[in-house]
């Protein structure tokens, strides 16, 4: 189907709805699929190396997929009435929100766990997100906040027609 001119349709509640059930059941997958594969290939294979470090890691991990996903979840909470959808929650699909930050998590610490099998290093990529939180922290409110110009200051017409009448004055007298 070719693209449409002009304004792009909107979808209804229903539809999004179901989208964000079906966004959240990827992203369970994606969780579930991640940890079995971890944990099978280091319990049969790299049972030696399973140390305190990948320990503490794997903890970190679980919990960025729980807080992650159950944020989202409540994010994309469906609100139905007699049958109808109500609220479908936000659009976990939507472009630059919160929900693509929150799916990007889950996708960097799947990719820091499965990674992990090669090397305990690349445990250090978890770090990415609270550097890209810091980041985006950055660009949106302290930096400009920071870097903003002045205020101008607002002045009145009296006073603005008073401080006229004294230039005047100190050129007259001059």
């Amino acid at each position: 189907m070719p693209p449409t001119k002009g304004k792009q349709g909107t979808r209804g509640k229903k539809l999004i709805a179901e989208e964000n059930q079906q966004t959240l059941k990827i992203y369970i997958y994606i969780i579930a699929g991640v940890n079995s594969v971890y944990y099978g290939i280091s319990f049969f294979f790299f049972w030696d190396q399973f140390t305190t470090l990948p320990l503490l890691m794997c903890v970190a991990v679980s919990a960025i997929y729980f807080f992650s996903y159950q944020f989202m979840a409540s994010m994309g909470h469906v609100k139905y009435h007699e049958g109808q959808v109500m609220d479908p929650g936000v659009d976990l699909n939507m472009q630059a929100g919160m929900a693509e930050h929150t799916k990007d998590l889950i996708l960097l610490a799947a990719i820091a766990q499965i990674c992990s099998l090669v090397s305990n290093y690349f445990w250090l990529l978890v770090l990415v997100a609270p550097a890209r939180a810091f980041y985006l922290l950055w660009v949106n409110i302290l930096g400009p906040w920071f870097f903003s110009s002045a205020p101008a200051e607002a002045v009145n017409e009296k006073k603005q027609k008073k401080m006229e009448r004294k230039m005047k004055r100190q050129q007259m007298m001059r």
